[in-house]
């Protein structure tokens, strides 16, 4: 509406941060042609942000774009998300500066990236001739338990998973002490149980692919974690 009011329109790209959230309780794989679900209120909002620059787009000719991003981490993720909770829990764990980490719900699966090739997929949409909406991806998906045994194979941590449900633990072989709790606090009313993403509209038409595989992006953020700790 700003860039509307003040006739810039022809000179303004915009780029809308959409979010793979959208989708929450739709079956996989997700593309620009599935049905959203959204599972929580921030994916409701976000539900409108997709669709008045979709409207925006229509109504005004904006070259207004509708990035739908999946999961993208990095070392800069904010602390209270559950990779930044697991990569510096475990990394202090490791040095001896914290007993345990307490988790929520170990097998909500996610289509995890890292941001910087995700960062140039923001910046080719808005290179391209014409304005859209893309999901970019990796195509590949893992659960929370599977991001906190790539830490631990980074950190040189041998565990074993015991017990179900909140009961479930991992226990340090070496030491026997359990590092790993379920605290059911962090359980989501909703959850949104299965992220996997289909990028193969931004692969065709921005040349765009990943760069950066699960196992590197978690050493990556592990990397960084731990050396920042020990100093």
């Amino acid at each position: 509406e700003a860039v509307k009011s003040t006739n810039l329109i022809n000179k303004t790209k915009i780029y809308q941060a959409s979010t793979s959230e959208l989708y929450g309780k739709t079956p996989p794989p997700q593309n620009e042609k599935t049905q959203f679900y959204p599972r929580s209120p921030y994916a409701v909002a976000k539900l409108y942000a997709y669709w008045i620059i979709v409207n925006y787009r229509e109504a005004y000719n904006f070259f207004a774009c509708n990035g739908i991003l999946f999961n993208h981490e990095s070392p800069l993720r904010g602390e209270t998300f559950v990779t930044r909770k697991i990569t510096i829990g475990l990394s202090k764990i490791k040095l001896g500066l914290q007993d345990h980490l307490e988790l929520g719900n170990l097998d909500s699966k996610r289509d995890w990236g890292y941001a910087e090739d995700y960062v140039e997929a923001m910046f080719l949409m808005l290179q391209h001739n014409k304005p859209d909406n893309y999901v970019i991806s990796t195509g590949e998906t893992y659960s929370v338990r599977d991001f906190i045994n790539a830490s631990c194979n980074e950190l040189n941590i041998n565990i074993i998973w015991e017990g179900e449900g909140l009961n479930e633990v991992a226990i340090n072989k070496d030491t026997g002490k359990v590092i790993i709790k379920i605290n059911p606090k962090y359980y989501r009313p909703t959850e949104v149980d299965l992220l996997l993403g289909d990028a193969a509209k931004a692969k065709q038409i921005l040349n765009w692919k990943p760069k950066t595989n699960f196992k590197n992006l978690v050493s990556k953020m592990i990397k960084y974690d731990y050396i920042k700790l020990k100093k």
